[in-house]
């Protein structure tokens, strides 16, 4: 049996390298819409740069591996997220798991995602005007996502989990010139079902883990003439609390290490490199660096934990946008 977790880790840490190899410049490949849904709010998972899909993090996973969160401890997991975007663009999140029946008969989790693009200005081709349109004034376009996951543990070393996510996204209307003095508005409002699936396997040797996962999967989706497909993305990742290879650390104290590769429907390869120093289960340092991105590559955060209360922080900085700073609160019971 140990020679056959040798082998399954083997096997995956070489596929971990093989996709990692395939990382690349950032550059345009499919075209997919829908991108709020690759943003992450979570500041825990971003200031490691995301690299969460060997992670087990309680509700909080099934925005990365729904997996993650069938090991849960805690009957309650509530985890509330604010992340201020790039332009002004605020995104806010919220995941709720729970283990009604115990822990034997898997996990339950909620998810809500909520997008303020603020106001933008509204605008129709008019060729009679000098300027070539009409100012309509401003409108708010918005995005909105509602999840149900459940994750279970097939064994003590091996979970699974998936989530049915029901996403809509408003842009507002167009106004179309008909005729001589007629007009079209079309509604550019969309509303599918999406589907996350993951997987989480615990090998045995010491605190290594490794999580696969399947996000954003869809059929085909339309605004007036224009298909696309949610942004897609497989991911493989590995963790390890690499303390586990000092015999005496002294006092309680974890360093994580975790490493993601992912294959985007629309743009190349990345890697997420995360690290996660915890000491007396109550303070942490984090860091992560990503991989072919235009304007964000590192990422820096701390947290706060006090009996079942925690918080997190999280700073990105993001080129000629400045930086991006996300915050998150967790209660568990």
């Amino acid at each position: 049996m140990k020679r056959l977790n040798v082998y399954w880790t083997l096997g995956l840490i070489s596929m971990l390298f093989v996709a990692s190899g395939s990382a690349q410049e950032f550059k345009k490949l499919a075209q997919s819409g829908m991108e709020f849904l690759n943003v992450k709010a979570d500041a825990r998972a971003m200031a490691m740069a995301g690299a969460a899909t060997a992670l087990e993090m309680g509700s909080g996973s099934l925005f990365f591996n729904p997996a993650g969160m069938a090991n849960m401890n805690s009957t309650l997991d509530l985890v509330i997220s604010r992340n201020q975007w790039i332009a002004d663009i605020e995104h806010r999140s919220l995941s709720l798991a729970v283990q009604p029946f115990g822990k034997d008969y898997g996990t339950v989790g909620f998810t809500i995602q909520d997008v303020d693009y603020g106001e933008l200005q509204w605008t129709m081709v008019d060729n009679t005007t000098d300027k070539g349109y009409t100012d309509l004034g401003f409108f708010s376009p918005s995005a909105l996502g509602i999840g149900v996951g459940y994750a279970k543990a097939l064994t003590d070393r091996f979970s699974v989990g998936g989530q049915i996510h029901w996403v809509r996204q408003r842009l507002g209307e167009n106004i179309l010139p008909k005729g001589e003095a007629g007009r079209d508005t079309v509604k550019n409002e969309v509303s599918p079902l999406s589907f996350d699936f993951g997987t989480l396997f615990k090998t045995g040797i010491k605190s290594l883990a490794f999580g696969m996962s399947v996000r954003n999967f869809s059929k085909e989706i339309r605004f007036y003439r224009e298909g696309f497909q949610l942004p897609l993305t497989f991911t493989m990742g590995i963790s390890m609390d690499v303390m586990d290879f000092i015999p005496n650390k002294g006092f309680d104290q974890s360093l994580i290490v975790s490493f993601d590769a992912v294959h985007h429907r629309s743009h190349p390869e990345q890697i997420m490199i995360g690290v996660d120093y915890t000491l007396l289960k109550k303070f942490s340092l984090r860091g992560g660096y990503i991989s072919a991105d235009d304007e964000d590559s590192f990422s820096f955060g701390v947290g706060l934990r006090v009996a079942n209360i925690g918080v997190d922080y999280a700073y990105t900085p993001f080129g000629i946008f400045d930086s991006v700073q996300r915050f998150t609160a967790r209660i568990s019971m």
